[in-house]
C-alpha cells in the first residue's frame, strides 16, 4: 500500500517582544516609511534572554501537538540556521523537553527553504515505512546574529517559530503532501552567510573582522534569485503533478520580502488575492516563516478542505524549495 505524509496539526509561537519599525528608526538612519516600502514589514518579534531557538521550537511544537490532538510522535525535525548550539543538534533537546525522548530527532539547515526540506525529509520517512508521525519544526531567532548597526538587515528579520504534524495517510486523501521540488546552488554560498565560526574560518590563519560573525546578505543578487528559483520551483512542482498555475488555489510563500512575493506572484501569473502574506507583521522569520505564514492564512479562514496549496521558498546555500498538498479541512491552527 502506497503510504503519503498527511498535514493533522499546526501550531506557531513568536516572542511577546515587539520592534516597530519607529523603534529601529529611533536607532538607525532609516524611517517607517523607508522600511515599509522596501519590504512591507510594519513590526517583528524579537527573543529576550532565556528564549533560545529551542525554546521557541518547544512552544511552536506544543501548539502543532495540541492543534492534532496527539501527544506523541516517531520522529521530531527541527529546521533552524540558529541552533542552540554548534553541537549538538537543537532536535534533541526539543524532543526531549516535549516528553518526546526516544523518538528519532536531527536538525536541517537550509536556512529560508529550511521548513520545506524538514517536510520532504520527513515525507519521507513516513512514505517508506520507517516512522508513521513526525514534527517538523522551523525555528530561528536571527536577532542573535545581525549586526546591530546594519539598518539593511535589522528592518528585515525577527524571531519566531512555526510546526507542523504529519501522520502517515493515503496519498488521496485531504491533508496528503502531493510532491516536492528541491534544488541548490552553492556558487551563490557568499550571497547569503555568516563568514566566521565554521570550520573554514577556524582552520584559517587570516584573522576575521569583527562583523564576520554577524549575518550578511547580497540584498540585490538575492532578490533576483529568489523570484527566478521561487518561481521555477513552483512550476516544477506543479508540472509533477500536472497541475496548472492558474488552477493553484493558495500560494504560501517565504516571507522573505514584499516586492519579492509580489514579484513571484505576477511571475506565475497569480492574482494577488490568492498569495498568503503576514510579513508586515512578522517581518523575515527565516525558517520559521513558511509555517508561520501557513497558520496565518488557516487562521484567517483562507483555506477550504481540497483545496491546493503550494509552499515555497528560497535561502542561503543557495537553495530553494517547494512543497505541494492539499488542505485537509478543519484544520485549527493552535497560536496561543
Amino acid at each position: 500500500m502506497t503510504r503519503s505524509a498527511v498535514l493533522s496539526g499546526l501550531g506557531t509561537w513568536v516572542p511577546p517582544q515587539v520592534v516597530t519599525n519607529d523603534m529601529l528608526a529611533a536607532e538607525l538612519d532609516t524611517t517607517d516609511e523607508w522600511i515599509r516600502t522596501r519590504t512591507g514589514i510594519t513590526r517583528r518579534h524579537v527573543a529576550s534572554d532565556g528564549m533560545s531557538t529551542g525554546y521557541l521550537a518547544t512552544q511552536a511544537a506544543r501548539n502543532a501537538l495540541k492543534s492534532a490532538g496527539v501527544d506523541r510522535v516517531d520522529l521530531v525535525v527541527v529546521a533552524t540556521s540558529t541552533p542552540d548550539r554548534p553541537c549538538p543538534a537543537t532536535a534533541p533537546v526539543v524532543a526531549d523537553a516535549l516528553g518526546l525522548g526516544g523518538a528519532g530527532a536531527f536538525d536541517v539547515a537550509a536556512v529560508c527553504t529550511g521548513f520545506v526540506y524538514g517536510l520532504a525529509a520527513a515525507a519521507g520517512l513516513i512514505g517508506t515505512g520507517v516512522v508513521d508521525t513526525a514534527l517538523v519544526i522551523g525555528a530561528d531567532t536571527f536577532s542573535t546574529i545581525l549586526d546591530p548597526g546594519d539598518r539593511t538587515t535589522r528592518v528585515i528579520f525577527g524571531d519566531g517559530a512555526g510546526a507542523a504534524v504529519l501522520r502517515a495517510g493515503d496519498p488521496g486523501e485531504d491533508g496528503a503532501l502531493a510532491g516536492f521540488d528541491l534544488g541548490s546552488d552553492g556558487r551563490g554560498v557568499d550571497l547569503i552567510t555568516v563568514p566566521a565560526g565554521g570550520s573554514q574560518q577556524r582552520l584559517s590563519e587570516t584573522e576575521p573582522a569583527p562583523t564576520d560573525a554577524y549575518f550578511h546578505m547580497d540584498g540585490p543578487q538575492v532578490f533576483a534569485r529568489a523570484v527566478r528559483h521561487m518561481s521555477a520551483s513552483v512550476r516544477g512542482v506543479l508540472d509533477r503533478a500536472a497541475l496548472a498555475p492558474d488552477r493553484l488555489a493558495h500560494l504560501v510563500p517565504h516571507q522573505a520580502n514584499v516586492r519579492i512575493l509580489d514579484t513571484c506572484a505576477r511571475e506565475l501569473g497569480l492574482p494577488p488575492e490568492r498569495v498568503v502574506k503576514n510579513i508586515d507583521q512578522v517581518g523575515n522569520t527565516v525558517a520559521a516563516s513558511i509555517p508561520l505564514a501557513l497558520a496565518s492564512g488557516a487562521t484567517a479562514g483562507r483555506f477550504t478542505a481540497g483545496d491546493s496549496v503550494v509552499l515555497t521558498g528560497f535561502g542561503g546555500g543557495l537553495t530553494w524549495g517547494s512543497a505541494l498538498l492539499t488542505w485537509p479541512g478543519p484544520l485549527v491552527a493552535v497560536t496561543e
